[in-house]
């Protein structure tokens, strides 16, 4: 992908979009690329300076960053469900298949017709080929019943055959018959991968490289081990509402251990993890490229949501913090600004809507999130003013521009955070209880109360137990 002005690049995508829309000409292709428990802060486009991912920063260079995606949330913690699930349809986390809570209804066949109106069932209707490598598991079945072809399992070991290294043989097989059978249909590829999910089994040379051990390690930390994160705890500071939970105490080589030997090692298999997709990544690419197809197509770098692996004193990704909720987000392609960032507010369901609007597909009326061509056009900063966060019946949140509020219903106890996420992005200092900020902790929670309305959310925001006992505090 060679460089282009920004000015030529909006230029450029104006008229692709157009021309798709109105005309026979060559169809763009997409490869949608999904990691598995990715905080955006582990990729140096990011701000990281230890975990390696030179082909992520290339897409990053040559495409746009956005710097506030998220998920919306999840009634389990199983968050990848809801998440892979709102990415698959544009919905919203309380109107997706599998939604679980109190009121919550669904007639026969929902499932079915939503899969009808799911990302691959569109892009099938438009002539695409479409494929998909993933994961098992943990997802919507039905709409990914619905790629004409599919390769699917968990890859999670340190190797060729038992890692993210068999995902990416597939995409490029995958390509290379296309090429040896000469078809010229346009293709979407779900290129997804199992890590940085645990268990993070790191190859040989990346574990050495991060001073990392796939069995665990004792007291002391190796010396060539990452640095603790900024928000590294050795314990959350107040119940957080899913104690046992799988993520938090039976991951492997880590438990209940939060010591700071153990949290360098796991962020140090995270990292090896995170380069071996970025290397598998790049293979892609150079295939890309080798068969003349790269220019031609829009490429998504994402993750299904983040993940705290030692932040907060926390392990999984059953939280509302911004190392969870928060999403890295990038794209290139033909016509996609070159090394430009955006602050505007998104969700992982807005996918949907902006791949079929890069290529003029008209959207299933079914589908809820927002196209971020506008963004992309440079024609407007933002696409909405807040964003919810739901997990569970415990916790809830909303952020507006710079403050961002969290609140907690567990076993009769409400806690209250609030963050100046512009002067505290880590989210260290909680301002809920400064005199000063009451007003701000009244506006945030009416906002907070307002985005349950509109989300049919499963819990009453106008009960002060939300879906338990009325709180204490």
């Amino acid at each position: 992908m060679p460089f282009r002005s920004p000015v030529l690049e909006r230029l450029l995508l104006c008229l692709i979009v157009g021309s798709a829309a109105s005309a026979g000409e060559e169809r763009p292709n997409f490869l949608f690329i999904l990691a598995d428990d990715q905080a955006p802060e582990t990729l140096s486009c990011y701000g990281n300076t230890v975990c390696q991912t030179p082909h992520l920063d290339r897409l990053a260079a040559e495409g746009m960053v956005f710097d506030d995606a998220h998920h919306m949330g999840s009634w389990s913690g199983a968050v990848c469900t809801p998440s892979r699930t709102m990415i698959m349809t544009g919905r919203t986390v309380w109107r997706i298949p599998g939604a679980k809570g109190p009121g919550l209804k669904h007639p026969e066949g929902f499932r079915k017709d939503v899969a009808s109106r799911s990302l691959p069932a569109t892009f099938n209707g438009a002539g695409y080929d479409t494929y998909r490598t993933c994961k098992n598991g943990n997802s919507f079945k039905e709409a990914n019943k619905l790629f004409a072809e599919s390769d699917t399992a968990s890859k999670r070991d340190g190797t060729p055959e038992g890692g993210s290294e068999w995902h990416g043989d597939r995409v490029v097989e995958y390509l290379i018959d296309r090429e040896e059978r000469g078809d010229e249909d346009p293709f979407l590829i779900y290129f997804g991968f199992s890590h940085p999910h645990d268990p993070r089994h790191a190859t040989p040379e990346l574990a050495e490289k991060y001073g990392a051990n796939n069995k665990g390690v004792g007291e002391e930390p190796n010396p060539k081990a990452p640095p603790l994160q900024i928000n590294y705890l050795p314990a959350h500071p107040f119940p957080h509402g899913h104690p046992g939970l799988r993520d938090e105490e039976r991951v492997q080589g880590v438990m209940k251990r939060r010591d700071v030997a153990t949290i360098r090692n796991e962020v140090g298999r995270e990292y090896a993890c995170i380069e071996n997709i970025d290397i598998q990544v790049g293979r892609v690419l150079e295939r890309l490229e080798a068969t003349g197809e790269l220019d031609n197509t829009y490429i998504f770098y994402t993750a299904d949501h983040g993940i705290a692996v030692g932040r907060h004193g926390l392990l999984g990704k059953q939280s509302l913090y911004e190392h969870s909720v928060r999403v890295p987000l990038v794209m290139a392609g033909p016509g996609i600004p070159a090394g430009v960032r955006s602050d505007a507010d998104c969700y992982l369901h807005d996918i949907y809507p902006t791949l079929c609007g890069l290529i003029g597909l008209p959207l299933p009326d079914s589908v809820e999130g927002r196209s971020l061509l506008p963004i992309l056009r440079g024609e407007r900063d933002s696409i909405r003013d807040s964003v919810f966060y739901a997990y569970g019946k415990v916790q809830r949140g909303v952020r507006c521009g710079r403050w961002k509020l969290i609140q907690y219903h567990v076993k009769g106890t409400r806690t209250v955070q609030l963050f100046d996420v512009k002067d505290d992005p880590f989210e260290i200092n909680n301002l809920a209880g400064d005199p000063g900020r009451k007003d701000r902790v009244r506006k945030m929670t009416e906002l907070l109360r307002e985005w349950m309305r509109h989300a049919d959310d499963i819990c009453d925001p106008d009960d002060p137990g939300w879906c338990g006992a009325p709180p204490e505090g």
